[in-house]
């Protein structure tokens, strides 16, 4: 059901008017014309992106797709998305990273999947159940069960290791099982080569900070209210600026720690398995993933990262047309070229062991198996309630900026920015 805030229909109201009737637009040979979004840049599967475009606008006889790349992950793509709306425009397609799902479903005008099979395609109605784990679909579902999108882009953390790296530090090469071990590791690393021992990622998004505090006992959000600046959540983040402090690991920007890696000039990585290709095709040195390390006597926690695809448009004929479109890339062996081109886990149930999906390469390719393996221990991306959930996420992101970077007090810096989040909540 189309939902949006009250607030955004008043600023739509005054600039450009609240209606979602719209006119459908066509090609020159009569297609109806869609906007696809997304993140991904060339090394996080853009080149796939592409492809699949490209491969669906050639055998589609009414439907052409056009997609368009958002910088700054999902919160880059949401501003945009906010930005448009103000001007009246919507786009079709849309990535909607898993933190920012609540906040999709508040403040723009979006079509369930299931209400556009439900009154055009009844050849699918079986569709969803059939090809989706009821566990994967509910990382896209609201708090009372409504299906706001499907899973497409589903990853789990994991640490990539240099194992030349390790052995050179006599380190077991196999990689640590525990964030204690981690930070010996990386200590290890540091006074015996005078390289960094480990990147943790620094996007525009706190999604990998989530998982270490997650699997510490933690929580971002509970109960409907920030709660991570608790003794759990403390430790985590203490931990991580000691690695900082001591140069065992490197605080940089995301793409230039990717790079450092990559270069073999840091022992681990602990990013999303999305950038296992890019990792496997550029890295010179003997490469591994292994699984999301554990806190010592603590079950570790595996928050879906990546995006479900929804659908924003304005009208019958262009809703329809997103829904072919999404329909193809759901398929069995375009779901297997989207995982080979990223590494993200299939959100299909029935690609993994499939001759036509990925049997063969997972096989091939033992570091897509971590991230597959870990499916069992997933839980759900923190979402922040209500309106302020973009605001929020930018503040994890300041406060994570603030504690490696400038070497604030951690136990006062989460506790006022929890404050701070709480009260915008209310």
């Amino acid at each position: 059901m189309k939902q949006f805030s009250f607030l955004l229909c008043i600023t739509l109201l005054f600039l450009a008017g609240c209606s979602a009737e719209g006119s459908k637009e066509e090609t020159k040979d009569g297609k109806v014309k869609i906007e696809y979004w997304h993140v991904n840049a060339e090394t996080q599967g853009g080149k796939t992106v592409k492809e699949l475009v490209n491969d669906f606008n050639k055998q589609s006889d009414d439907v052409y797709v056009q997609a368009k790349y958002n910088p700054d992950m999902y919160k880059g793509l949401i501003q945009n998305m906010m930005s448009e709306a103000a001007g009246g425009r919507t786009p079709d397609v849309v990535q909607i990273g898993w933190s920012f799902k609540n906040y999709y479903k508040d403040n723009f005008e979006y079509t369930s999947p299931e209400e556009i099979i439900n009154q055009s395609f009844p050849e699918d109605k079986k569709f969803i159940k059939e090809k989706f784990d009821d566990k994967v679909l509910k990382i896209a579902q609201d708090e009372n069960g409504e299906q706001l999108g499907l899973p497409y882009s589903v990853s789990s953390p994991v640490m990539f290791i240099n194992k030349d790296i390790l052995r050179k530090a006599h380190l077991d090469a196999n990689g640590p099982k525990t964030w204690e071990e981690v930070q010996n590791y990386a200590k290890k690393i540091k006074e015996t080569t005078n390289q960094y021992g480990i990147f943790i990622q620094e996007p525009a998004d706190s999604w990998a900070q989530q998982a270490i505090v997650d699997s510490n006992g933690g929580n971002i959000v509970k109960d409907g209210k920030a709660s991570f600046a608790n003794q759990e959540g403390i430790e985590a983040y203490q931990m991580m600026q000691d690695m900082v402090n001591d140069e065992s690991a490197l605080h940089t920007n995301d793409e230039q720690g990717q790079q450092s890696f990559i270069n073999g000039e840091v022992g681990m990585l602990f990013t999303t398995n999305a950038k296992q290709k890019h990792i496997k095709d550029n890295a010179t040195f003997d490469v591994e993933a292994i699984e999301i390390p554990s806190w010592k006597g603590k079950e570790k926690a595996v928050p879906a990262g990546g995006a479900m695809l929804g659908i924003t448009s304005d009208t019958k004929e262009e809703q329809e047309a997103s829904w072919k479109f999404m329909k193809y890339l759901y398929k069995v062996e375009n779901v297997a070229k989207w995982t080979k081109g990223t590494g993200y886990v299939p959100p299909r149930n029935d690609v993994v062991d499939n001759p036509k999906g990925l049997k063969a390469y997972v096989e091939e390719n033992k570091m897509m198996r971590p991230a597959i393996n870990q499916m069992s221990d997933v839980v759900p991306w923190a979402a922040f309630p209500g309106n302020s959930g973009l605001e929020a996420e930018q503040q994890l992101i300041d406060m994570r900026d603030k504690i490696l970077g400038e070497d604030a007090d951690v136990k006062e810096n989460m506790e006022a920015t929890q404050n701070r989040i709480n009260q915008e909540l209310d």
